[in-house]
């Protein structure tokens, strides 16, 4: 995989990796930026988000889990001190449907964890990750 990231203007940058699509990037005003964009550090959890939730539904769509919808919603703590790593984590999957039982979800979020998703597998080097799920009729 490559990547590059292009000034534009200030500290405002567009990223582009391999699949050729470019990411707007910005930092907060008081820093210089123009807040005209997510943050880096931000695209990490989204990144998280979308590497775990990926793997989470692709499983359940195999084990034929009737849901008919699913976000994550993602809380994290960083370090006071820089670099400001992320030092907590927390991933509450909200799984929606009916008839959806628990060690579905269970399992599809271990099989992230443990196997599927590098991203997670990164983060946890530096952060505690906390995982809890819901289960809301619909």
């Amino acid at each position: 995989m490559n990547a590059s990231v292009k000034l534009v203007n200030g500290l405002s940058m567009m990223g582009k990796a391999s699949s050729n699509h470019w990411v707007p990037m910005d930092a907060e005003e008081k820093v210089g930026g123009e807040e005209a964009a997510s943050r880096p550090v931000e695209l990490l959890l989204l990144g998280l988000g979308g590497c775990t939730g990926m793997d989470v539904v692709s499983i359940m769509k195999k084990k034929r889990v009737p849901f008919v919808d699913f976000e994550i919603d993602i809380e994290a703590e960083r370090a006071e001190e820089h670099p400001r790593i992320y030092t907590k984590i927390k991933l509450t999957y909200k799984v929606y449907g009916k008839n959806i039982k628990e060690k579905d979800v269970e399992r599809a979020i271990e099989l992230s964890e443990t196997k599927y998703c590098p991203a997670s597998a990164m983060l946890r080097k530096s952060a505690d990750i906390e995982t809890t799920y819901e289960i809301i009729e619909k």
